[in-house]
Order: C-alpha cells, then sequence, then structure tokens
C-alpha cells in the first residue's frame, strides 16, 4: 500500500505527500471548492488510486478540475482515473504530453537482472512502480498564459513560470490562503533535475514564488515549507552554475566536475548524484546550446550511478579546485 500523508493546509486545501526517497516521489494538491480542483496525479495507477481514496476523505464528490504543472510522468500518468475532470495545462506541456511512454518504463523496470550493473541499479529504483495499464490521458484545456480559476468564490491563480524545470512550468497560488502549489519548481530538500529551460528562468521562477510570499508552499517533491525553501533552491541553483563555470573554462568533462564539485550544505539532499544533470544543463547554457536542446539521459544517468559508486562523492569540505 503506497504510503500517503494527506494535511490540511487550509479550509477545503490539501496536500497529499508521498515521502521523498527518490525517482518519482512526487506530491500532489486538492482544492475544495467549486467545481473542485486536483493538483497533478501520480506515476502510476496503484499510487494514483490511493491518492484518489485520500482525497473522497475529505471531498464527497469528482473533482471537476485536473491541473497538470508539467508533462513530466510522476504528475500526470494518474490522470486516467480522474475521468469527470477537465484536465488543465499550459500549451508546451501539452505539446510534450506523450513524449514519456509507461511501456518504455515498465521495459526498464524489468531490466533486474541485465549484465549492465547500471540498468540494474535503475530497474530497483523503478521497483516501487507498475507502469502497465496506464493510458495517457493528455490536457482537454490549453492555457497560453496565466489563468485566474473561481473555486467557490476564491480565486486560484495558475502561473506558467516557463521554461524552467520543463517549458510548461505551471504553479497554482491561493493568494487569500497563503498556499502555493510548486509542482517541480520547487524540490525541498532534494537534489532537483531540469529538463527545458534555463538556470536563469528557473530562478526567475523561484523569484517569482518568493514575491507572492506565500506562508506554505507544496513542492513537487519534498516536505512543505515555507519561502525560506525557494531560497535554498536558488542558492543551490546559482552555485552550481557559477562552479560550473570555472569547470568548463578549464575543461573538465561533467562527471569528473561533478566529482570535483564540493557540495557542502546540499551534499545531504535526496540523490546528491543529480548534480550531473545541473551541470550538463550549466555545459549546455555555456555553449550557447537551445534551451530545449535534448540532454543524453541515458549517459546522465550512468554518470549517477558512477558518482553513487564512488566512496569520495559528494564532497563537502573546502570549495573544490577547478584543475
Amino acid at each position: 500500500m503506497p504510503e500517503l500523508e494527506l494535511r490540511a493546509l487550509a479550509p477545503d486545501v490539501y496536500a497529499c505527500l508521498q515521502p521523498d526517497r527518490g525517482l518519482g516521489f512526487s506530491n500532489s494538491g486538492l482544492v475544495g471548492r467549486g467545481r473542485g480542483l486536483v493538483v497533478d496525479t501520480f506515476w502510476d495507477l496503484a499510487h494514483t488510486r490511493a491518492l484518489r481514496s485520500e482525497y473522497e476523505r475529505v471531498l464527497k464528490r469528482p473533482p471537476g478540475q485536473l491541473l497538470n504543472t508539467h508533462h513530466n510522468g510522476d504528475h500526470c500518468w494518474g490522470n486516467q482515473l480522474f475521468p469527470e475532470a477537465e484536465i488543465l495545462a499550459h500549451r508546451s506541456c501539452a505539446e510534450r504530453f506523450g513524449r514519456e511512454r509507461p511501456e518504455a518504463m515498465q521495459a526498464l523496470r524489468e531490466l533486474v537482472d541485465h549484465p549492465d550493473p547500471a540498468l540494474r541499479a535503475l530497474a530497483e529504483a523503478l521497483a516501487e512502480w507498475d507502469f502497465r495499464g496506464i493510458e495517457l490521458r493528455p490536457p482537454t484545456r490549453v492555457l497560453d498564459s496565466d489563468l485566474e480559476l473561481d473555486l467557490g468564490g476564491r480565486p486560484v491563480h495558475l502561473l506558467h513560470v516557463g521554461p524552467a524545470h520543463t517549458a510548461g512550468d505551471v504553479i497554482a497560488h491561493l493568494p487569500e490562503d497563503g498556499v502555493l502549489f510548486a509542482g517541480d519548481i520547487l524540490f525541498r530538500l532534494c537534489t532537483p533535475i531540469g529538463w527545458e529551460g534555463t538556470t536563469e528562468q528557473w530562478i526567475r521562477a523561484l523569484d517569482r514564488i518568493e514575491a507572492l510570499a506565500p506562508e506554505v508552499i507544496v513542492p513537487g517533491h519534498g516536505p512543505l515549507c515555507g519561502v525560506e525553501g525557494v531560497r535554498e533552491q536558488r542558492a543551490y541553483l546559482r552555485y552550481v552554475r557559477e562552479e560550473a563555470e570555472h569547470f568548463f573554462r578549464a575543461g573538465l568533462p561533467v562527471l569528473e566536475a561533478a566529482r570535483r564539485l564540493d557540495l557542502g550544505p546540499y551534499a545531504g539532499w535526496t540523490e546528491p548524484e543529480r548534480v550531473v544533470f545541473n551541470l550538463e544543463r550549466a555545459y549546455r547554457e555555456l555553449r550557447g546550446d537551445p534551451w530545449d536542446a535534448p540532454l543524453d539521459v541515458t549517459a546522465l544517468f550512468r554518470g549517477m550511478f558512477t558518482l553513487r559508486r564512488d566512496p569520495d562523492f559528494p564532497r563537502r569540505g573546502a570549495r573544490a579546485e577547478t584543475a
């Protein structure tokens, strides 16, 4: 049975939190006013069924609307279990919706006996999930800009802040309740990964959240927080980008840069080895590549696997040398 925690944040406003155990353990939200609004589903049907059961404890009718904050499967592959809901997302999310395939993830999950140790490790990381039976249900209402919803006379502001984590990132702000659902703009005490967009735009997205001054933020991954979570992740992104410039100018490959980078206070975040993604993203920007240039995901996951096996990773001491 999936381990979920339903937290009341304000009258008729809830977060459903999964413990952050790494890959795929995301969060969701519910606004039980008006037609009802769910913010994100989970990565597979079993976890999303448990999510729906939690929401049925506090909302005695099917929710009429569902927001996908972006197109990654761990935030939208359970959409089919809310068949009554209109699905809202930004146009850039809708355009990328089918790029990730559940059947491909299921095939990776079943490589537990593969001779390649990196693929075996990935299969083990996916063991919690079962991607069978998923039918992708794409957005039915597409946003081209910000949108204000009226839920029972209370506003919910849907704000497009991408391309940051992905091209279609949307956050949901409830100004009268002091609550904000950040999607994967915010990873709390959890090493972020960015796919499309730029570090600068991601930082601007975090700045926008901070300026809204919510009392409670529901991150895409990790525990609830206030604006201190925004400040911590912004500091991480700035630090990695600054260090990446030194490593890039010195001609170091990404994996070697990741080995040398002193992660300091960020070493204790979940999956610190994801820094290889963030360094590669910074290198992409330093090369002048487009913000949506594809990443070599297989190579980067192999780099993460290599770092996990390195007894000297993560570095926590003095600032890393660049050469």
